[in-house]
């Protein structure tokens, strides 16, 4: 076992448990959902249409795709600050390895602003040189009174000798 996938495994099951912090804002814009339904296909009224929206949607609004603001987990996650930055030691690579429990507890409205929050789960040991890491991820809406999303996010992280 790499000696720096080893003591990485020891610092993160110290903070196993732990909140790790809360990120930056990011505005979502019709433009950035336009983009999401051109790239995904996925051009339902209440996500590209305005007027529409105004008169048969819930919201009176266009909303953002819940798989766009799953998307953007990874952006939103790299202004949160990690608790004991010296884990990633020695990383050559991380890969994002999956997502469990996803949910869509809110819709986030067109010109709303989202951040990210982090938990930390759980690390284990995948391989000589692997750590994976579990974080709930929680993205919430600036002003909103439940989060937008939640989702368990897995990262493997690969180290040096």
């Amino acid at each position: 076992m790499s000696d720096k996938a080893k003591n990485a495994l020891a610092i993160y099951k110290s903070v196993e448990g732990q909140e790790e912090g809360v990120g930056d804002w990011l505005e979502i814009d019709q433009d950035r959902i336009n983009m999401f339904a051109d790239a995904t296909l996925d051009h339902q009224f209440i996500h590209i249409d305005p007027e529409k929206s105004a008169q048969l949607s819930p919201y009176k609004v266009t909303i953002a795709h819940g798989f766009l603001t799953l998307s953007l987990i990874v952006h939103l996650g790299e202004s949160v600050k990690p608790l004991k930055p010296e884990a990633l030691e020695g990383v050559f690579m991380g890969v994002n390895y999956g997502l469990d429990k996803v949910r869509f507890p809110a819709p986030v409205p067109v010109n709303s602003r989202v951040r990210a929050s982090h938990k930390f789960l759980s690390a284990e040991l995948k391989g000589d040189n692997t750590v994976q890491v579990k974080r709930e991820v929680t993205i919430e809406i600036e002003g909103g009174n439940k989060p937008v999303c939640v989702a368990e996010s897995l990262i493997r992280y690969m180290y040096s000798d």
